[in-house]
């Protein structure tokens, strides 16, 4: 691991402070169970590593007046599991399907939407778009059974990493994000980017800023679920992921819906479409089925990963099924 310098500010003023203006100069860690094993593997090599455990405020879940809830960034996976209820099934599905109680201890939510992308090519030194010394490409006709259907249209073809992102932009949660200029609150569905070239990063957020908490509207009469499709049951990252979020009425017809799918995009990935298809339909298997088929239709495969398009639709007819109960 190359040396750098270590700071461990109390205040989010003093971590913005210690910051960077340019990727790379500097890294943020909380829970280190994505940094330190690119700083052992030398795809970052920051000057200053920035550790923001002891900013107090950043930690905790708390209830508002409204009935939303407030999610530290600090706050671990399993505490966030432990203090939601089920009104935020999509979420606390999400988070229970990572199967390391190690990683759900120490791993941080805010941490979780910030993890760069799992891509092999990315993981082994090739860069974020994936290209060898001539400046080639490999991801379009190399391995690419895990990148992405959807949004590769451009040089990113990674998926996000995120777990919690597709939950949350179901639940129309708001990111709050502070730096030099103050306080910001960002929607979910609007927080991820796909990056445009190997120095961008695959969020919204400037080198100077952190995750402060996540904001959820109230979920009375919202039901929600996620679904992901795993190779197998061990520690590892989804295939295909899908998070919906419904309201009924008394007669069972969707008056709203949210959905978004994972790991199948550069982002977490709104698919507005399929959820307008719900509005004003009773939930059946062929209902969700459909949703499901229209969430994927622009869906684009790569060489190797014309799989991930079925596994994509059957997420989101299950998460469906799931969420209407």
């Amino acid at each position: 691991m190359q040396n750098f310098e270590y700071a461990s500010p109390t205040t989010k003023e003093q971590a913005v402070e210690l910051l960077g203006k340019q990727w790379g100069e500097t890294e943020v860690i909380a829970g280190g169970t994505d940094l330190l094993s690119l700083m052992k593997d030398f795809i970052v090599t920051p000057k200053r590593v920035v550790n923001i455990k002891n900013i107090a405020e950043l930690r905790g879940v708390t209830i508002n007046r409204a009935g939303g809830v407030r999610i530290g960034a600090l706050t671990s996976l399993e505490e966030m599991i432990e203090r939601l209820g089920k009104g935020y099934g999509a979420l606390t599905q999400a988070a229970k399907e990572i199967t390391s109680p190690q990683i759900r201890n120490m791993g941080t939510v805010g941490g979780d939407l910030c993890q760069r992308p799992r891509c092999w090519y990315f993981r082994a030194g090739f860069g974020l778009m994936a290209k060898n010394e001539n400046g080639e490409p490999l991801v379009p006709n190399g391995d690419n059974r895990y990148h992405a259907i959807l949004g590769n249209d451009g040089e990113a073809k990674f998926v996000s990493a995120s777990s919690l992102g597709p939950g949350l932009i179901a639940l129309a949660a708001k990111i709050s994000v502070f730096g030099p200029k103050g306080a910001r609150e960002i929607d979910a569905d609007k927080f991820f980017v796909a990056p445009k070239s190997a120095s961008d990063r695959e969020t919204v957020l400037a080198p100077n800023e952190i995750v402060t908490a996540i904001n959820i509207p109230s979920t009375v009469g919202v039901r929600s679920a996620t679904y992901e499709v795993r190779q197998r049951e061990a520690l590892d990252w989804p295939m295909a992921a899908a998070s919906v979020a419904l309201k009924l009425d008394a007669a069972k017809k969707v008056t709203s819906a949210r959905i978004a799918l994972g790991h199948v995009a550069p982002t977490p990935w709104n698919a507005a479409e399929a959820a307008k298809f719900l509005v004003g339909k009773t939930i059946t298997e062929d209902v969700a089925a459909e949703a499901g088929k229209i969430a994927v239709a622009n869906a684009k495969s790569l060489s190797r990963n014309a799989y991930k398009i079925q596994l994509a639709q059957v997420a989101v007819k299950r998460a469906i099924l799931q969420a209407a109960g």
